[in-house]
């Protein structure tokens, strides 16, 4: 049944791409998908008629079900129903037969589990834009494949279809990204903070760095506070071209460089169409970042959230604890669920991030078996009494409320297995909203 309906999907989807010729830009990554795929679309959208996956569907049933139409919604609140899948076809084959007023582009998620995930993706629906966002040093999935070499390949299956008209825009942060340039015959873009180099010893100066051409460079990233020294959201400038001219952008309700990146993604894409970079950086005001992402969110007693629970890697989390040591608090409370799918490297990770936990928090909570690991690292730096395990989101959450004291900054953060949005759920102030603010809020996960 599987088999057949995943058959009737793709073909009906391939039709519409057939019928309407919408322009696909398709991203993957490790970390940053949605993040990336919310900025472009906040970007384009003000120009062109466009339509992005929402949450998750970046598979073989998501994708095409983005193609069809916005049925996002409706997945999440019905799941695999039979009914809805029906709903789906037949809705779907009537709009061919009648026509309809078809977007222009597609902004899609191709993500991958598993070998072959990406190249199948790419083979049927062919994008014109690739984006490549990051890959990190030991990725999610990544006990789906012989080692991070092997995963960063299988990223690259989306750049190397991609014909010499085409794009693809690469991350120039991440090595393993950059490298893809190599394996494309696509136009190339790039953007980020640093620039590489033949000469890996190059001790120049950022002022001085010779950025390519088709480069968006960030730069003077910094996290803005609000009058009480509450985080607010991030601030940084876009670069392009050799000319010495900047703009400056602000995201809000957001925090981390991964947003930044994003942003430069999109940027890079808003030049492909003929925008410059002021009607880029108005045009990213618009942009709320997706849940669960970096999210500010505010706490009982007074306290401030960052939300991370969508998902979890050594990458993400690295990059969470550094968002949270850059931030000014009373107390820094961190709560944190395992990182799954990690494979032979899960050891390794847990204690490296609990050696850097240790060394930023000043309580720490870990949620789930691996977690024990996290926190056994962290007793080298931080005393016993201000570290707490619990087996599951479920146990941990009524605890957590006692724990956290007025005024706390609090980053909760794990692999979506560890349904680390329960805590949120019981620590914000706003409880009410969780359905606007929180991830997994459907009824097939609220089920679960």
């Amino acid at each position: 049944m599987k088999l057949l309906l995943q058959f009737a999907l793709n073909m009906v989807a391939e039709l519409y791409i057939w019928r309407y010729k919408p322009t696909i830009i398709a991203i993957t990554g490790n970390v940053g998908k949605t993040s990336t795929k919310e900025a472009i679309t906040a970007v384009l959208g003000s120009i062109k008629k466009v339509r992005s996956g929402k949450g998750n569907l970046n598979n073989e049933f998501g994708v095409p079900l983005t193609i069809i139409g916005d049925w996002a919604n409706q997945y999440y609140e019905t799941g695999n129903s039979f009914w809805f899948w029906l709903k789906v076809l037949i809705v779907s084959c009537w709009s061919l037969v009648v026509g309809q007023n078809y977007l222009e582009v597609l902004i899609l998620e191709y993500g991958a589990d598993r070998p072959g995930d990406i190249k199948k993706l790419a083979d049927k629906f062919k994008p014109h834009i690739g984006v490549v966002t990051a890959v990190g040093e030991i990725p999610v999935h990544v006990e789906y494949f012989q080692d991070p070499d092997h995963l960063a390949k299988e990223k690259s299956k989306l750049v190397s279809i991609l014909k010499p008209a085409d794009y693809a825009i690469l991350n120039h942060d991440d090595p393993a990204v950059y490298d893809m340039r190599e394996k494309t015959r696509a136009k190339i873009m790039s953007y980020g903070f640093t620039a590489h180099f033949q000469d890996t010893n190059d001790n120049r100066t950022e002022e001085s760095m010779n950025f390519d051409k088709e480069t968006v460079k960030l730069s003077n990233f910094d996290i803005r506070l609000d009058s009480d020294d509450k985080p607010s959201g991030v601030g940084f400038k876009f670069h392009y071209g050799n000319n010495a001219s900047f703009v400056p952008v602000v995201l809000h309700g957001v925090l981390g460089k991964s947003q930044a990146l994003a942003a430069g993604a999109a940027a890079a894409i808003g030049i492909i169409y003929g925008m410059n970079l002021i009607q880029i950086s108005q045009a990213l005001a618009d942009y709320k970042g997706p849940s669960g992402r970096l999210k500010i969110l505010k706490g009982i007693k007074n306290s401030v959230i960052i939300d991370d629970t969508y998902n979890s890697s050594p990458a993400a989390m690295h990059l969470a604890f550094e968002t949270l040591k850059s931030l000014p608090a009373k107390r820094k409370v961190a709560i944190i669920g395992d990182m799954l799918e990690l494979g032979k490297y899960t050891i390794e990770a847990h204690q490296e991030m609990g050696t850097l936990a240790g060394g930023i928090a000043d309580v720490l909570v870990t949620v789930g078996l691996r977690g024990k690991i996290l926190a056994h690292a962290a007793e080298n730096q931080m005393s016993t009494d201000s570290i707490f395990s619990f087996p599951t989101s479920n146990l941990a959450k009524i605890k957590i409320q006692e724990l956290i004291q007025e005024g706390d900054l609090i980053l909760v953060k794990g692999s979506q297995g560890m349904r680390m949005e329960k805590i949120v759920e019981e620590i914000m102030a706003e409880p009410e909203r969780k359905k606007e603010l929180l991830v997994r809020q459907g009824k097939k996960w609220l089920n679960n």
